[in-house]
């Protein structure tokens, strides 16, 4: 246990206050309480709800990211919604969760906090016999590090909609993709920012601005649709929005559509976010220096939809990927960029068993991170201990109740049993959110994502600074 979490643990009890308590001792919970404290000096609040019932289980649960800049309310959460709260809490489950120390990418104290967020749980409700992760988003990486982390008292984990990708390569993804805006789509003598922006929020929403503008006045050109379908592949983006209905997977005119609509969101929300994660490094961690776009596009998704735009345009594709190569020249500040890897870099070194979530078209968190993430727990010897289920939906973190009670209890199952059984394999575990009453499930059976393109040093051999 480090010195934080030691200190935590024997002096939490003194900042924790009970609502709705009943009158048994604290050594002796009956629930159902709803209880409330604060760890790390009071800069980390967190909470926990204990059912009557309680099997012993609880579910650490970390939340999303907050933008330091949209002034959301720095408080605890322990679950992702009420109704799965209360469905979790009427199988007999107790959560708990924190707010963590500060708003903005919290990857450098989340995990700790959250450590200390079970020590004080314990203080104040007793020991748990198992523990087990689960995590939103940004969370979901949360999660996925303390299923990595050597003698973390976590015996299983569940990241949702994951940034399992870790924050170099997610702003390197997002960074090819405006990369390509910037260059194709944006009027010529332009200047355009695309990294280190030393906090200046300001100039990175002028530059989100900047290329969503480009987006929507080249929409109506053909050769402006095909640069968009080019920029979408490389950032990643669904073929597919709100408001739509899902296109054919031949109707590349229908995808650019949505591509369109995807970006008109994405960049005023992704792209602000960099100040965050720049903040927290201390300065740029991202480069496309050295990347090969032609090569990059041979991997993606979304090659198909790209040719055959850029055909029906009249366009030169190779003159504008060699030109996205050419001109390709950010790279990053060291120190940030090994901070960065420290951080938020996962390993893939799994210590206890995962199962992992996510939408096929995500625009936030691609579903493409998940075969990143199966690749590196590959790598690293571990991947008996993985699961991947996917539900067949747009959106991101749009999961039902039935999906996340299910796969919890799968997740249970293994912790219990010691070997995955039929209830991690997608069909059955489909079957079983659709029987719990609570929604209805989309998890597909035999979905394999495609490649995902930000992996510098892997994907493309390229430099890794």
């Amino acid at each position: 246990m480090s010195p934080r979490s030691l200190v935590t643990g024997l002096t939490c009890a003194l900042a924790i206050s009970f609502v709705a308590v009943p009158s048994a001792a604290a050594d002796e919970p009956s629930g159902p309480w709803h209880v409330e404290g604060t760890v790390d000096d009071g800069a980390t609040a967190w909470v926990a709800d204990v059912p009557a019932n309680w099997t012993g289980t609880v579910l650490l649960y970390s939340h999303g990211y907050r933008p330091s800049f949209a002034g959301i309310p720095q408080t605890a959460q322990d679950a992702p919604d009420d109704v799965t709260r209360q469905a979790l809490l009427d199988r007999g489950y107790a959560l708990v969760g924190s707010s963590y120390e500060r708003s903005g990418w919290t990857l450098d104290t989340a995990a700790e906090d959250q450590l200390q967020t079970l020590d004080a749980f314990r203080a104040a409700v007793g020991d748990p016999s198992r523990v087990l992760a689960v995590g939103t988003s940004m969370g979901g990486l949360v999660t996925a590090q303390l299923a990595e982390r050597p003698g973390a008292p976590i015996d299983g984990a569940v990241p949702t909609c994951g940034l399992v990708h870790g924050g170099v390569d997610l702003l390197n993804y997002q960074l090819d993709g405006a990369h390509a805006i910037a260059q194709l789509l944006v009027p010529a003598g332009t200047d355009v920012r695309l990294a280190d922006y030393g906090g200046d929020l300001a100039a990175v929403n002028a530059t989100a601005a900047t290329l969503t503008d480009a987006v929507v006045a080249a929409q109506d050109d053909p050769a402006g649709r095909a640069r968009i379908a080019l920029a979408a592949a490389l950032y990643h983006l669904p073929r597919w929005a709100e408001g739509m209905a899902e296109p054919d997977p031949r109707d590349y005119q229908a995808q650019v559509d949505a591509q369109v609509a995807q970006f008109t969101f994405a960049l005023g929300f992704t792209y602000p976010a960099r100040v965050d994660i720049e903040n927290t490094v201390g300065g740029n961690p991202s480069w496309n220096a050295g990347v090969d776009y032609r090569a990059l596009l041979r991997h993606a998704d979304e090659r198909a939809e790209v040719e055959a735009l850029y055909r029906a345009a009249g366009l030169d594709l190779d003159a504008d990927l060699d030109r996205l190569t050419e001109t390709a020249s950010v790279t990053p500040d060291e120190d940030a960029l090994q901070t960065a890897y420290a951080t938020s870099e996962l390993t893939g070194d799994l210590q206890v068993p995962v199962l992992s979530l996510h939408t096929t078209h995500d625009v936030l968190a691609p579903v493409q991170v998940e075969e990143e993430y199966a690749e590196t727990v590959r790598q690293a010897g571990a991947k008996g201990l993985l699961r991947q289920a996917f539900v067949h939906r747009l959106g991101h973190c749009q999961f039902t109740p039935a999906e996340l009670v299910a796969s919890v209890e799968a997740l249970d199952e293994r912790v219990a049993t010691g070997h995955w059984g039929s209830g991690a394999n997608p069909r059955q575990l489909d079957a079983a959110a659709e029987e719990l009453g609570l929604g209805a499930s989309e998890i597909v059976p035999d979905y394999r994502p495609a490649e995902w393109l930000g992996d510098r040093g892997g994907l493309l051999g390229g430099p890794r600074f």
